[in-house]
């Protein structure tokens, strides 16, 4: 048993990933704008400034494309570019990280479950019926269609509503600092931080518990939290009980909504 009455998730970079070629998609993005390709892709991605901006993904890649040009000595419309990178890319294009499903049966018989996300569900529905999440869930709140997104308390309010559930019993799921763990505290659910490398740190942060895997998530939720071998990363002087739940490795993306 769990001490959690529902348990929900961040989407991009949480329960799935983008599973494009992205060379190829690269590549279909310079054909469009027709711009002669002067770069690989994982040169951009370290240019993005943090996340994306859901209310302009144009302007946060055409900023990355700017970087790019300008390292290059190219003349180009990184604007131009930016739009044609999002024409061509395929938001059905998604896969489960590993252990999502495990994670997400183990949610299941804690009680409800819900996804949140900072998308807008014109883009985010494509993942979620991808994904068949509609059959996996309870609720989808699309912050991207309400007038605040992650971190403000809102969405996360319009989720534990939707889930009649409350919120500090609620225990939220997301890798980012920033938007999901900061969020969560926000609204005063509980959170998990999936982190992607072992080695960062949550500071100043304070997730409730920290796991580097979905399968360590599994097993939170399937054995309860106070399983043997936690180790604290909040206040603990507080009444939650903080705690890690081991080591590994998740993935982590860039192109995805906190």
């Amino acid at each position: 048993m769990t001490r959690f009455a529902a348990v929900a998730f961040d989407l991009d970079d949480t329960l799935c990933r983008h599973d494009h070629d992205v060379d190829a998609l690269y590549r279909r993005a310079f054909e469009r704008a027709g711009v002669e390709p002067f770069s690989e892709p994982a040169e951009l991605w370290p240019l993005l400034d943090g996340p994306p901006d859901p209310d302009d993904r144009v302007g946060y890649l055409g900023a990355g494309f700017a970087r790019l040009a300008a390292q290059y000595g190219r003349n180009v419309d990184p604007v131009a570019l930016a739009e044609a990178f999002e024409a061509v890319a395929d938001e059905s294009r998604v896969a489960y990280l590993p252990g999502a499903l495990d994670a997400l049966a183990a949610a299941a018989a804690a009680g409800p479950v819900g996804v949140l996300t900072n998308g807008p569900e014109k883009r985010q529905r494509a993942k979620v019926e991808a994904l068949g999440l509609d059959g996996r869930v309870d609720a989808i709140v699309y912050a991207g269609d309400l007038p605040r997104r992650k971190p403000h308390a809102a969405p996360f309010e319009r989720l534990t509503a939707a889930l009649s559930v409350d919120p500090a019993e609620t225990l939220y799921v997301g890798n980012s600092l920033g938007y999901d763990v900061a969020g969560a505290h926000n609204a005063g659910l509980r959170s998990v931080w999936l982190r992607g490398d072992p080695d960062d740190v949550a500071e100043p942060y304070r997730p409730d518990y920290v796991v580097d895997s979905l399968e360590e998530l599994a097993a939170l939720l399937t054995e309860g939290c106070e399983s043997s071998g936690s180790e604290s990363v909040g206040d603990e002087s507080e009444e939650r009980e903080p705690g890690s739940a081991g080591s590994g490795g998740a993935a982590a993306g860039t192109e995805g909504d906190r």
